[in-house]
């Protein structure tokens, strides 16, 4: 037993001294793995903190240049360390893979009496802990490297960006400076050019921005990542400066271009002499200064001459006529009476005025009369001054379309103004016109046609002849135009040059500037039966009553005219050479008329304008009598052009009241009718009268004056003298008998005419057919 015990002893001690040489060998080589593990971690520890001492970047291009040296060599003792680390790493992963460990499940107590097994397992679990920290470390740390090298790089180039828009800057600054020292002053350069100076300095301005905004953004770029560069202090300052003098330059510039420039009426002071001055006022206006009389206006000196001379043309009777022929000094004076509706229409493309209803500024419309004229002078060939018709054109259409002065014009205001005194056919105006206020179906509706005419009216009105073509009121014409439109809305271009063919009462005018223009180098070959003028000039009026009676325009419109030669007849008005057809013609008409009575002309008026109805307004002035007439006629127009009205129920038609309300307005109607024609007889022999009185005047006075010679004769044959007058004296006699009969007549027929047109009156008598009871008759 003794023996067995020994011997398992024995066995005991060789286990035991086997185990601790097992244990002093894991000791030596885990004591081997741990120290360069716990170096490495120290080093890597160390070199990370070196990186990030690094940034951020400072400094210029040199700086960061050398900052991109010192991290490669960094980099390369990195890397050099690489081998060493990669083999410590290794060796602990043999380590581990020889001495594996288990997770511990509960935290081991703290016991003086720990098992080798544990022991080992200890150490493991410490050596794998080191070199996973190793391991991140090492990838972390490398991984830094590269970014920073990567940021580096980036820094350099766009700092070589910077340095490069610097010098860029820099050689910009200085050709400013020297740019800026060759400025002259704004006072000193040329009209014509400060566009070419202009534009420089817009663009150098431009490009000292684009360099400035450039840098800029570069310079931020960088601030984000750390690195701040500065930018030389003398360049920053010199770049204000040079940015202010541009600045206001520019600001020169521009106020020189708007106030002098091509788009400025700076040229157009040039339109008027001394003493008078062109001023604007703040809304671009023009008004005019007499430093002399020191008066403003804002009618230019010319156009107030130009009206002082319409006023010779109010001794003309008709209306349409004198309109047509003040419109017609106008248009010469404004020289667009050689100006073309093409022309004036590629003007208007080109300046891109439509539509229609938008607002025109006046420096809009001296920008568009400049052109206008300017390509006048291209076409004719002809020389226009151009400042002084554009100015009075201008004048003429504030006048028109501008009254008070605003500033603003509608661009249809412009185009009708220009379109009715440019030199054009009749037709292609009143087409041209439709079409500004026709939709793209060629149609036009009730209430643009009202602006179109509106906008027409305003050129008579401007003249104060508007009273004359109906009014403001634009309501007649409109309802006379939309009955060709057959009870449609809308009304077509060629319904509307059929009205308008008829020269409308409210568009009479235009028309007759029309012929206005062609009569005026027209001759004809006949003599006036008043005034003996040869060839008749102009207008050429035949009487369509007598036979050879011509009457030139000057007699006919004024009013004067012969004995027998009434303005009341039929007359025929030329306006072109006359054939031989025209004249068989008119032979014809007149030897018809030479058959018919008086009573056929006054119940047969014509009329050379299509008249238009009226609307009813207030007016205090008129009878109860002339208001109910108007309201029953419209009331009956408006029942037989309305379908509405026409197709109503029978019972407003068959109503026996309104039957007789229109009875009694036909009566009325045609009753009125004839005492207007009468009317105008009537004024016409007050005329002839008013003539014929004081021609009997005057040779009363010559037949006096020789009586009162005959009594002075004291001689012997003086007795026979005074008994036996002379043939002069018996003709001048005769004279007299025969003018005084006639007048006798002439009262007897107005009495007989009184009393046929008021037979109501016949129990009043009128006493002394004396002409001043006619006078009051006007």
């Amino acid at each position: 037993a003794l023996l067995e015990m020994n011997l398992c002893w024995n066995e005991i001690k060789k286990k035991s001294h086997s185990l601790r040489a097992r244990l002093e060998a894991f000791s030596d080589h885990s004591g081997k793995l741990q120290v360069p593990l716990q170096e490495i971690i120290d080093w890597l520890g160390q070199k990370d903190e070196e990186l990030s001492a690094q940034l951020p970047l400072r400094g210029d291009v040199l700086l960061v240049q050398q900052e991109k040296e010192t991290h490669a060599a960094f980099m390369e003792e990195v890397k050099s360390r690489g081998p060493y680390i990669y083999s410590v790493l290794e060796s602990a992963q043999a380590f581990l893979s020889q001495h594996p460990f288990e997770e511990l499940e509960e935290p081991t107590s703290e016991s003086k009496d720990v098992s080798p097994r544990h022991r080992i397992q200890n150490i493991s679990r410490f050596v794998w802990k080191q070199a996973n920290v190793a391991s991140e470390l090492w990838e972390k740390l490398t991984a830094r490297c590269v970014d920073q090298h990567r940021h580096i790089e980036r820094t350099l180039e766009q700092l070589l960006e910077i340095k490069g828009a610097m010098e860029e800057l820099s050689t910009a600054l200085d050709q400013a400076e020297s740019v800026r020292e060759t400025w002259e002053p704004i006072g000193d350069l040329f009209i014509d050019s400060l566009p070419d100076q202009l534009s420089p300095a817009w663009s150098r301005g431009i490009t000292s921005g684009k360099v400035v905004r450039g840098t800029s953004e570069s310079i931020h770029e960088l601030s984000k990542w750390g690195c701040h560069p500065k930018c030389p202090a003398g360049a920053i300052t010199l770049l204000s400066i040079l940015q202010a003098s541009i600045n206001e330059r520019l600001k020169q510039l521009q106020d020189a271009h708007r106030d002098f420039g091509p788009g400025s009426q700076h040229f157009l002071s040039s339109s008027v002499q001394v003493p008078w001055e062109r001023a604007i006022s703040p809304n671009k206006v023009p008004y005019y200064i007499n430093h002399q009389a020191q008066t403003t206006c804002w009618d230019h000196p010319k156009m107030t001459e130009l009206y002082q001379t319409l006023a010779d043309l109010n001794n003309i009777k008709f209306s349409a006529y004198r309109t047509a022929m003040k419109l017609r000094r106008v248009q010469k004076a404004l020289r667009l009476d050689m100006v073309t509706l093409a022309t004036a229409l590629e003007i208007f493309n080109e300046h891109d005025l439509q539509p229609s209803d938008r607002a025109m500024d006046v420096v809009e419309v001296i920008h568009c009369l400049t052109a206008l004229y300017e390509r006048l002078e291209e076409e004719r060939g002809i020389l226009v001054n151009v400042p002084l018709c554009v100015d009075m054109s201008l004048n003429w259409l504030l006048n028109v379309f501008d009254s008070g002065r605003s500033g603003k014009m509608r661009a249809l205001s412009f185009k009708t103004g220009i379109a009715c005194l440019c030199g054009t056919e009749v037709k292609e105006k009143f087409q041209y016109l439709f079409s500004q206020v026709a939709n793209a179906g060629g149609l036009c509706d009730q209430r643009h046609l009202g602006v179109l005419l509106h906008e027409a009216i305003q050129v008579p009105r401007q003249l104060g002849e508007v009273a004359a073509f109906g009014g403001s009121n634009v309501e007649p014409s409109i309802r006379s135009c939309f009955r060709f439109s057959h009870g449609k809305p809308a009304i077509e271009a060629a319904q509307f040059l059929e009205w308008a063919n008829l020269e409308p009462q409210s568009m009479v005018w235009l028309a007759v500037l029309h012929r206005v223009t062609m009569a005026e180098q027209v001759k004809h070959q006949t003599k006036c039966s008043v005034c003996r003028q040869c060839p008749i000039k102009g207008f050429r009026y035949r009487s369509l009553k007598q036979f050879n009676v011509d009457i030139c325009q000057t007699c006919f419109l004024t009013g004067r005219a012969s004995k027998g030669n009434k303005l009341h007849y039929p007359i025929m008005e030329y306006y072109t050479p006359t054939t031989s057809s025209e004249n068989m013609r008119d032979f014809a008409t007149t030897l018809k008329n030479k058959f018919r009575s008086k009573q056929y002309f006054s119940k047969h008026p014509q009329r050379g304008y299509l008249p238009v109805q009226s609307v009813l307004e207030a007016d205090f002035s008129e009878t109860i009598l002339q208001g109910e007439l108007r309201r029953l006629k419209w009331q009956h127009d408006e029942a037989v052009e309305s379908p509405t009205l026409a197709t109503g129920s029978p019972e407003s038609v068959q109503d026996p009241r309104n039957e007789e309300l229109l009875a009694e307005a036909r009566i009325l109607r045609q009753h009125k009718s004839r005492l207007e024609t009468r009317m105008q007889i009537l004024e016409d022999h007050n005329k002839q009268l008013e003539s014929q009185l004081h021609r009997l005047r005057e040779l009363l006075l010559q037949v006096q004056s020789r009586a009162q010679g005959w009594q002075k004769v004291r001689d012997e044959d003086g007795m026979r003298f005074a008994m036996s007058p002379s043939p002069f004296s018996l003709q001048q006699s005769q004279m007299v008998e025969a003018k005084t009969q006639e007048v006798s007549v002439c009262l007897e027929d107005i009495m007989e005419k009184l009393r046929s047109a008021f037979p109501n009156s016949r129990g009043t008598r009128v006493k002394s057919p004396s002409l001043a009871s006619y006078c009051s008759i006007r």
